[in-house]
């Protein structure tokens, strides 16, 4: 009798990370593109994601414009349905919870929104809005309540005395702080910051990301950190995805990705980032990308990369590669990774 194959070692299952937070297996989120829910045609925004989320660590997710980075976030937090897979929190199956069971899972896992201008009621004080998750959940009501918004207030760096004042009384990185403040207010384990400092100035962006690195070290926070700029997800994270079209195409140590990317994309990346000594900077080459991303609705055959890949081979186009173990604690889906 032979010998039953183990089973490959996917981002999910791996052995480097000790009892993950959440586990996300074959996620597939499809969406029906044009002539409403009956279309043929479905926009691929997530096409089968395996990641996993240690306890208090960060783990960034990064692609361009496009490529289902906040789709993915969204998907997580039960947002938006899943069209197939397995998201497990706490070795909970969060695609199979529904009802009371789910609502009191949500107190554990929030949501920080990219635009602090659209994610913000304006009708409602800053007060209100952020006490609204207390109410929701029954957690607190009334003083207590009231103390337990001006306490979090506090800790993210706004005045509490400003519970009275409306959203436009404010400039973009304090509502991103009063954003922060609200997915805080219930102490949950686990947090989505779906590109939360893409509409700042830089210099905000830079209190935000130090904000956000007090928090996670104050209250043993877990992040999924989406950003399309991978300087600042270097910057935050303990390890890197690098998603695109879809598909997670590598993952790793953040000094690995930065030091030695194993997949082209992550190099194409990693070039476009801004070099500090202006020495090397002014004989640094990025690597330019020939065509535009391709559409989600049809993406390329095998490696969704190849039709814009500097190092593609004809078996590109052929056999899709896998995101498999290369070394210990990183994964890559190319036929020829580190190649480049």
């Amino acid at each position: 009798m032979s010998a039953q194959p183990s089973p490959a070692i996917t981002p999910a299952s791996d052995p480097t990370l000790k009892k993950p937070l959440l586990r996300v297996e074959k996620l597939v989120k499809h969406f029906p593109a044009g002539g409403g829910l009956f279309a043929r045609n479905v926009v691929h925004a997530v096409d089968g994601v395996d990641l996993a989320i240690a306890p208090g660590e960060t783990l960034g997710l990064v692609g361009e414009s496009g490529c289902g980075k906040s789709t993915l976030g969204r998907v997580i937090v039960r947002l938006q349905p899943a069209t197939s897979g397995q998201i497990f929190f706490k070795d909970t199956d969060l695609t199979r919870v529904r009802g009371e069971k789910l609502r009191r899972l949500r107190q554990q896992i929030q949501m920080i929104f990219q635009d602090p201008y659209a994610s913000l009621n304006p009708r409602m004080t800053v007060g209100d809005i952020v006490a609204e998750p207390l109410r929701n959940f029954g957690v607190a009501r009334g003083r207590k309540a009231e103390q337990r918004v001006q306490e979090v207030m506090r800790v993210v760096g706004l005045n509490p005395n400003f519970v009275n004042r409306y959203p436009h009384e404010f400039s973009g990185g304090q509502r991103q702080r009063i954003g922060i403040a609200r997915a805080l207010v219930l102490n949950p384990t686990f947090i989505v910051a779906d590109e939360p400092v893409s509409a700042l100035d830089v210099s905000i962006q830079a209190q935000i990301v130090n904000l956000m690195e007090d928090l996670q070290a104050k209250f043993n926070l877990t992040f999924l950190f989406i950003a399309h700029d991978l300087s600042v997800v270097r910057h935050i994270s303990d390890r890197i995805a690098v998603m695109y079209l879809g598909k997670i195409v590598e993952i790793g140590p953040s000094g690995s990705i930065r030091d030695k990317p194993l997949h082209p994309y992550t190099k194409v990346l990693q070039s476009s980032v801004p070099v500090p000594d202006p020495d090397l900077e002014a004989v640094r080459k990025p690597i330019l990308l020939k065509g535009e991303i391709p559409s989600p609705v049809n993406p390329p055959s095998a490696c969704r990369f190849h039709t814009r890949c500097p190092i593609a081979q004809p078996i590109c186009s052929e056999v899709e590669p896998p995101l498999e173990m290369k070394e210990n604690g990183r994964f890559a889906a190319c036929h020829f990774a580190g190649q480049l």
